[in-house]
């Protein structure tokens, strides 16, 4: 029997990218089992079925804010395993039936949801939240005020996954922090996240500082490195030629090592705090090295930026974009980037959420580095894919308890210019210690065996390095107790990192 009939607009659906935007009038019925929809020809009094929902398959009935120019109607929209299909009602007063008695006809479904999405589907994503499936997790709790103003409007909505219990400290998709993935990520253990470059995440909890709890567009929920991701806030950390953290001089040396006519990088200035610079490198017939301008990004009261006063532009990527194309008064064209953008991934804190404890038969053994005070160190691959080193702690050199002193500082303490512990193997003997592999060895024999001579600019750079490992070290309470070179490692990019800080008081 009939419960409800009314007739509503209803919005297309657009279960296609190239369908149609429009809205048509449908009578709508509703039954114990089902909501169905009909084209109706008010005239012939003649009705043809178009679509039903399953009253067992939704598992929401809430208000959302409504999109941009809707019809005067009172939007009613239906959410369910298709997608949403949006309804809209003459009166308030009909669509606050409809609302209480699709809430009572639903009360008992099994798979009731307890966020939602309280905004429209347009354009391939939800408008509150930018998440690019229809089936997407949502967003918002729905312990909401039970008096909503009056342009909101009713969401039904079904999503593939069951209910997740409730969070301890819930966020709005307007509180939660955006992150876009500067690098891919694959997951070591079943707790992790997968990160794909360039993809968008939002930010659940941040508690654990390496690692942060995210969620994906699809709705999948897992920890990341916190080192692979930036607020998209700070979007030009997505592009290869922006180069943050990086002096005058540096973008100098990248430029000449490159020495292509037209490469460029963008970096912060060093010169003018909160503002940015373009470095151009060109060829010169004067000097074989080449000739390097500098341009500072300028920006007008009006918030737009430019390098030449006669081109504005809304952004900095627009503005490079365009730069590109023409040179516009530069020194060249902005041909081709230069990045001082680490080739490989940084290293995790761990290899994977929480995972310290480490097999030793996931670990394979190549070569032999060194040996000091407390035993061996090897060069090995954890699972076959991944460069470690391994610290065999020799029996008798160090008491367990001081090997678990030295593990538990080094756990708590994550730096790019520190060596990264990943993990220990302490239910076997001997004892390991697992930590990032540094290509160039120790910074001693790396200056001392070196085939040519040191620029000042780069003996700076690395003592720019330690600085900023001592620095952390330092906000953290800790001491170090024996810095000196022999106790400073070298990766394969000349980046220098402080080891051996287990020693750290």
């Amino acid at each position: 029997s009939v419960i409800l009939e009314s007739i509503f607009l209803k919005r297309s659906q657009q279960k296609k990218k190239t369908s149609p935007l429009n809205f048509k009038k449908r009578l709508f019925l509703l039954t114990e089992s089902k909501l169905s929809y009909y084209e109706y020809d008010f005239e012939r009094g003649v009705s043809h079925k178009k679509g039903s929902v399953d009253i067992e398959k939704i598992t929401c009935v809430e208000t959302v804010v409504p999109e941009n120019n809707p019809p005067p109607e009172r939007q009613v929209p239906v959410v369910y395993d298709e997608g949403p299909l949006y309804v809209f009602s003459p009166t308030e007063e009909l669509r606050k039936r409809w609302i209480h008695q699709l809430k009572s006809v639903i009360r008992y479904n099994s798979d009731l949801v307890q966020k939602y999405h309280p905004c429209f589907w347009i354009d391939g994503q939800y408008l509150c939240c930018s998440q690019t499936a229809k089936n997407a997790m949502g967003c918002q709790i729905l312990c909401l005020p039970a008096s909503p103003c009056p342009t909101l409007s009713l969401t039904l909505e079904k999503m593939v996954m069951k209910p997740l219990p409730p969070e301890p400290a819930p966020s709005t998709a307007g509180e939660m922090k955006k992150v876009v993935a500067l690098y891919n990520y694959l997951p070591m253990n079943a707790q992790d996240l997968q990160l794909q470059k360039g993809e968008e995440y939002f930010i659940l909890e941040e508690s654990h500082l390496p690692w942060w709890k995210a969620r994906d567009k699809n709705g999948r929920e897992g920890y990341i490195p916190s080192n692979y991701v930036t607020e998209t806030r700070n979007s030009l950390e997505i592009f290869e030629w922006y180069s943050k953290n990086i002096t005058r001089s540096q973008a100098e040396q990248l430029l000449k090592q490159e020495g292509k006519e037209g490469g460029f990088i963008v970096r912060d200035s060093t010169s003018k705090t909160g503002k940015y610079t373009v470095s151009v490198y060109a060829k010169s017939s004067v000097d074989p090295q080449g000739t390097i301008r500098h341009y500072v990004v300028c920006c007008t009261p009006q918030n737009q930026y430019y390098l030449a006063e006669k081109h504005l532009f809304n952004t900095i990527p627009e503005l490079i974009t365009y730069h590109q194309h023409n040179s516009a008064g530069l020194i060249s064209r902005l041909k081709y980037p230069v990045s001082q953008h680490q080739k490989s991934a940084p290293s995790t804190a761990g290899l994977g959420y929480g995972s310290w404890e480490i097999d030793p038969k996931d670990l394979t053994f190549l070569k032999e580095l060194g040996t000091g005070q407390f035993g061996v160190v090897k060069y090995g691959k954890w699972r076959g894919q991944y460069d470690v080193a391994i610290k065999m702690i020799r029996e008798g050199s160090m008491s367990e308890d001081e090997f678990i002193d030295e593990a538990k500082v080094m756990m708590n303490l994550s730096h790019e210019k520190l060596v990264q512990l990943y993990g220990v193997c302490t239910k076997q003997r001997p004892i390991f210690i697992i930590t990032e592999y540094m290509a160039n060895g120790c910074l001693l024999n790396f200056l001392r065996e070196a085939r040519r001579r040191f620029q000042p600019a780069e003996l700076l750079e690395m003592c720019k390095d330690v600085c900023e490992a001592m620095e952390y070290l330092e906000s953290k309470q800790f001491l170090h107790r024996d810095l000196a070179a022999r106790n400073c490692l070298v990766n394969d990019q000349g980046i220098v990192k402080v080891s051996d800080f287990g020693l750290s008081r």
